[in-house]
């Protein structure tokens, strides 16, 4: 099996062998039942020939983009279409969000049983031109008109223009009130914390992260029948039970915690989360054996498919936790998915060279490279370019 060099803190380069890849499904059969709602936030992929600026604009690769997705229906997601972990608001603008819903959408007709639900917000309006919450209700009303016209089913995104010019809970009940009597069929709610983006900070008209809660409740309470469930991304726990026991009935937690997720979707004597998380994009393979044995009862084997996950989500999602999405393509990179580590908005340099050595380690423990020869070759021309082994 091929080595490679990876560097090591303090200034060290060491010889790293990969081991044999675990035995999990790669889509090609059916995947076993499972008995939590999961869905996987997907990237996209880069046209990484395209004559463009990548900072002032987007190239995407469909043909691979849209067969990341039925890798990921076939081992028994649904996709959470244009979210964050796509780089919504990172280099992937609204016209080509609203393209990836359509193609998306269309891929998702031909799949039996794929669902999918697409990411609703305002990033059209840039933040610095919102007046007042008019302006947000009228930018939502934009986004989601669109995607319902294209057969999409709503993720109501957070806005960081309400976060910019909402004066308390009020407007923010406003808005949701507006956009959620108006919504086809229920929606899932998005509440990001703002380790994933800054600009979200005091969402819900407070930084008390328990009286955001309330006022988050009380819309959810007053629009019951228009909200299938709630994705928070708060990478805390103990908050995302609190707020899942209070949920109505009828109401899904989905959790977004890329840190504590395995315990969060076993639950308790008291529930369980369902999931929308980003991990669930480079760690599908394990993901979806792990559902499949928690809906068969066997605790174990869940618990030993997904334990080793956690510390490469962790690493992963480590702060600037926004910049999460470099690690997620490299991973898709490593197995076989693309054939490049180009990013959309240049982001495949905002992460050191360490976290890639680092990442690389953390997924070959998990038994997540899938073809450790090929992954080690495409890690070291990654690492070649950053000058280690040149």
């Amino acid at each position: 099996m091929a080595d490679l060099l990876l560097p090591a803190a303090g200034g060290r380069i060491e010889r790293y062998a990969p081991g044999p890849p675990a035995d999990l499904p790669d889509g090609t059969q059916a995947p076993g039942a499972f008995n939590r709602v999961a869905y996987a936030a997907a990237h996209v992929v880069a046209d990484p020939l395209a004559d463009i600026d990548p900072g002032a604009g987007t190239a995407v690769d469909w043909d691979r983009t849209i067969a990341y997705r039925r890798h990921l229906w076939r081992l028994g997601f649904g996709v959470a279409e244009a979210m964050d972990t796509a780089q919504r608001g990172m280099g992937l603008d609204w016209p080509t969000s609203l393209e990836l819903i359509r193609r998306s959408l269309d891929a998702a007709r031909g799949e039996a049983g794929a669902a999918i639900a697409c990411g609703c917000g305002t990033d059209h309006l840039d933040p610095a031109d919102a007046r007042g919450i008019d302006d947000v209700i009228a930018a939502y009303e934009t986004q989601a008109d669109a995607i319902e016209a294209a057969g999409g089913r709503l993720i109501v995104m957070a806005s960081r223009a309400l976060a910019r010019v909402a004066a308390g809970p009020a407007d923010y009940r406003a808005v949701y009130d507006r956009v959620l009597s108006q919504a086809r069929e229920p929606v899932i709610l998005h509440w990001l914390g703002d380790m994933f983006d800054p600009q979200l900070a005091g969402y819900w008209g407070t930084d008390d992260l328990g009286a955001a809660m309330d006022t988050c409740l009380d819309i959810i309470t007053a629009h019951a029948g228009k909200v299938d469930g709630i994705k928070i991304s708060l990478l805390d726990a103990d908050r995302e039970i609190a707020m899942r026991r209070r949920l109505p009935a009828g109401v899904r937690m989905y959790t977004g915690d890329d840190f504590n997720y395995p315990a969060l979707i076993a639950g308790d004597d008291q529930g369980y989360s369902d999931a929308l998380l980003g991990i669930f994009d480079p760690i599908a393979p394990a993901a979806s054996a792990a559902l499949a044995a928690l809906a068969a009862g066997d605790t174990g084997r869940y618990d030993a498919l997904m334990a080793p996950t956690v510390p490469l989500s962790r690493h992963v999602f480590r702060a600037p936790t926004r910049f999460y999405k470099t690690g997620v393509v490299l991973l898709a990179y490593l197995n076989g998915h693309q054939d490049h580590f180009t990013m959309v908005g240049g982001q495949e340099s905002v992460r050191s060279t360490l976290h890639l050595a680092e990442l690389f380690r953390l997924a070959d423990r998990a038994g997540l490279l899938a073809d450790p020869d090929r992954a080690a070759a495409r890690m070291a021309t990654v690492l070649a370019v950053r000058g280690i082994g040149a």
